[in-house]
């Protein structure tokens, strides 16, 4: 056992300094046959931190392998299985941008003399969920064809209701659409309408996200009051025997709470403006 918390702290050692020389010079941890593995920078590479040093200071405490392990993957997937309402409200907020900046393109159509000026002119005003995405568009417009920029667009925006958008400017862009400011104007419409169930959506999945914060808490708090106050309770975990079993207490509890968070998310559906705006699309 000795051996093996030496072998995980040196280990951990090196991984942290691979990850700083890394960071610092900014080059992939690996490139191998395609894939990319890049540094984690900003919350991914606290988020590893905390793992790692998690998982050392159990393996330390207790001597389980197993439970440092188990414990290195809690540090990494407990921050986002407990929380994620940042992510939840930015998604909103995406939502009501999209819509906000598809009235502003049926606005602008009005005074502007096609559909490209219309969109150059959203730029400066655009909504600041999607603000980076739009000034992207604008700077494509200047070497892209209207069709390509906005594909490109809708690829930047990674968003159903985008999708949607995107889908209806292409086709207005390649056939002379009859009445694009009113169908605009039932796309914004139908984003808002996506906000709003998105919301109903959070209010009422709150229960099971409480719920999952509860059981992780007892177990982590009862896990630890034994380990610190009554150690002997635990020493059968100190056999290979009991390793095993504790892993498999570890896989069912983590696979509870995957459940538990598939249960509280939002399934976004199949993006699909490549497929509806392909050139080929049509025949």
């Amino acid at each position: 056992m000795t051996a093996l918390l030496i072998a995980g702290l040196a280990a951990g050692a090196g991984l942290g300094v691979l990850l700083m020389v890394a960071g610092l010079s900014g080059r992939d941890l690996l490139s191998d046959a395609g894939t990319v593995l890049r540094v984690p920078t900003g919350r991914g590479l606290t988020r590893l931190a905390v793992a790692v040093t998690v998982a050392l200071s159990v393996v330390a405490f207790t001597g389980w392998v197993v439970g440092g392990i188990l414990a290195g993957v809690a540090g990494w997937t407990l921050p986002s299985m407990l929380g994620g309402r940042a992510v939840r409200q930015d998604a909103i907020a995406k939502t009501e941008a999209i819509a906000s900046w598809t009235e502003m393109i049926r606005d602008s159509i009005v005074a502007a003399s096609g559909l490209e000026e219309a969109i150059i002119a959203t730029a400066s005003v655009a909504p600041a969920p999607i603000s980076g995405e739009v000034a992207g568009l604008v700077r494509r417009l200047d070497h892209q064809r209207l069709p390509d920029a906005l594909v490109a667009f809708g690829g930047d925006l990674e968003h159903p209701s985008g999708d949607l958008v995107v889908a209806a400017l292409v086709i207005a862009s390649r056939l002379e659409a009859s009445d694009l400011s009113s169908l605009l104007s039932r796309l914004a419409d139908a984003a808002r309408g996506e906000a709003r169930m998105r919301i109903r959506v959070d209010v009422g999945r709150t229960r099971v996200r409480t719920a999952t914060k509860v059981i992780v808490g007892v177990v982590i708090a009862a896990v630890a009051f034994l380990a610190i106050g009554n150690r002997g309770y635990l020493d059968v975990y100190d056999e290979p025997a009991g390793q095993l079993v504790l892993g498999l207490v570890g896989g069912v509890f983590f696979l509870g709470g995957w459940l538990l968070t598939r249960m509280a998310a939002i399934e976004m559906p199949e993006r699909f403006t490549a497929r509806v705006v392909s050139p080929g699309a049509g025949s």
